[in-house]
């Protein structure tokens, strides 16, 4: 079960961006992602109030409240960051490089909450940086002046992403995850609406509501499922299993090229570019496994 549920989690992640970017096509990005967090909104809000945890609120001081809209607000610049990297590059390429969100939080524990990491674990760190590194080059060759800001464009939805990461760990110990999330998500939605253009979205096809729609769920199916991972399986080898996203983002990628010819720009990775996938996969795992103590 555990397995399974990590695997649906990795395909969520993976296929994301690809439906992200088609459904650009229709949609702009500052609509596409109001529409995102108005929905999460929704639903989050239904289940909470489903189970009676709207209460933890009422125990956060005027220190966590500017620490959980901090939080929204780096999640908001992680969510619009990304959509428009995806919109200025390729899919693939995006899913690699947002590989650094968890480096940089993992950095960002050592440096903040003085944690610790074996040799091991350095290694695989270093890994991720080499093959990144290596992927990027390849892609540089061929990607030009739009390859670069897009890049960079992902790059920063990381960096944002790390800073949103390290204060939820604190934010954890007085408020429950969900309903964290419920709260950013509304503030997304009020902060996104003036530059949302919510009448587009009467005029998109079957085929784009039904990205659209897949695009509003991805999130909430994909923590879900990772959540009840955890619950069935060691997080590490999870972990592992998360790190094939990006491979599992190429061959979304050919398949949707495959079934929908046109539908995508294909991939322009050469040998040097897969080989910096596959030592960011290699590396990904080598950290998270490296990372178990040894029990009693």
């Amino acid at each position: 079960m555990g397995l399974l549920l990590a695997l649906v989690t990795a395909a969520c992640w993976a296929t994301l961006p690809v439906a992200l970017k088609v459904t650009l096509e229709q949609v702009d990005p500052y609509t596409l992602t109001w529409f995102r967090f108005l929905l999460a909104a929704v639903l989050m809000f239904a289940w909470l109030a489903a189970r009676r945890g709207l209460g933890g609120f009422a125990t956060l001081d005027r220190k966590r409240w500017a620490m959980l809209l901090a939080a929204a607000l780096l999640l908001i610049g992680n969510y619009v960051f990304y959509l428009l990297g995806v919109q200025q590059t390729s899919p693939a390429n995006a899913q690699l490089l947002i590989q650094l969100a968890p480096l940089l939080m993992a950095l960002g524990g050592i440096f903040v909450f003085r944690e610790r990491f074996n040799g091991w674990q350095w290694l695989g760190l270093a890994t991720i940086v080499g093959g990144l590194g290596l992927f990027f080059r390849d892609q540089l060759d061929g990607g030009g002046a739009g390859y670069l800001f897009g890049s960079s464009l992902v790059v920063l939805a990381a960096v944002v992403w790390a800073g949103y990461a390290l204060l939820q760990k604190q934010l954890l110990l007085r408020l429950s995850s969900p309903a964290m999330l419920l709260f950013i998500y509304v503030v997304a939605s009020l902060v996104l609406l003036p530059l949302a253009r919510p009448v587009t979205l009467l005029q998109l096809d079957g085929l784009h509501w039904a990205l659209l729609l897949y695009c509003a769920l991805n999130t909430l199916v994909a923590y879900g499922a990772f959540a009840e991972a955890l619950a069935h399986w060691e997080a590490s080898r999870v972990s592992a299993i998360l790190a094939t996203t990006p491979l599992l983002c190429l061959g979304a990628v050919a398949a949707t090229q495959a079934i929908w010819p046109g539908s995508l720009a294909p991939e322009q990775v050469g040998i040097a570019g897969y080989a910096g996938a596959v030592l960011v996969v290699v590396g990904s795992a080598l950290a998270s496994l490296m990372g178990q103590r040894p029990g009693r």
